[in-house]
């Protein structure tokens, strides 16, 4: 097991936001949260990445008690968050926003090697690299996000809401890149409401309502789920 939360209940001053979820994600696996918007999915994310304190519960990561950590320490096992909105630094280089990604690595070289990697995975982060990331367009923006992340030589990345204003022709395109991580052997948690997106790429899922885990399984069956057709896809 790679990732396991216990009974996490997480409060916004008074406001509960998470209620006693528990997830798991295991060694090589794509796991989807799905879930109305105000559900509570972004807040796991920042729980697992120490952005948020847990009122109760436990997050384990490796089978190591990781919630109370700081957000570097947490980097530092190899937890990687992409989150909502890109959040990339728009008045730095496409170059600058990806050696931040690793910016806690002491390998120089590596480092070099895997900006090579990226460049030759991505060839329009190349013919941008001296570019500022806010002009670049949303799907850049988004791979962009993604591999600054990538530079961190994750073991798991947590992705909220990529697909967000991007085009279909462009999910399609992140689903493949998703897909591509993955067999790379890294793990991934996303937080998506693009249920083809996240049927495409997903093993198994679970769906939040007003933060309780209220289904989870195989994406297939979920996604049959009438239930999830109606509250979640709009089917």
């Amino acid at each position: 097991m790679l990732l396991k939360l216990k009974g996490v209940t997480i409060h916004y001053e008074t406001a509960e936001a998470v209620k006693g979820v528990s997830l798991e994600v295991d060694e090589g696996a794509v796991v989807g949260i799905i879930g109305a918007n105000g559900g509570g999915k972004s807040t796991i994310l920042k729980a697992i990445s120490g952005l948020v304190p847990l009122t109760e519960g436990e997050i384990y990561f490796k089978n190591e008690r990781i919630d109370g950590l700081a957000t570097h320490e947490i980097v530092n096992l190899g937890i990687i968050h992409v989150p909502e909105g890109r959040r990339l630094f728009p008045h730095m280089t496409v170059l600058a926003n990806l050696k931040l990604g690793a910016y806690l690595r002491k390998d120089k070289a590596a480092i070099e090697s895997d900006l090579e990697v990226i460049f030759k995975l991505f060839p329009r982060l190349k013919d941008r690299y001296h570019q500022k990331a806010g002009t670049l367009s949303g799907g850049e923006q988004e791979m962009l996000a993604i591999c600054r992340g990538l530079m961190s030589r994750p073991k798991l990345l947590l992705m909220d809401e990529p697909s967000l204003g991007l085009s279909p022709i462009i999910i399609e395109e992140l689903a493949k890149i998703i897909k591509d991580i993955n067999k790379n052997g890294i793990s991934v948690l996303l937080v998506e409401q693009n249920a083809s997106l996240v049927n495409e790429v997903t093993d198994r899922g679970y769906v939040l309502e007003v933060g309780k885990v209220v289904l989870e399984g195989n994406i297939t069956e979920l996604m049959a789920n009438k239930l999830v057709q109606r509250a979640f896809i709009g089917g």
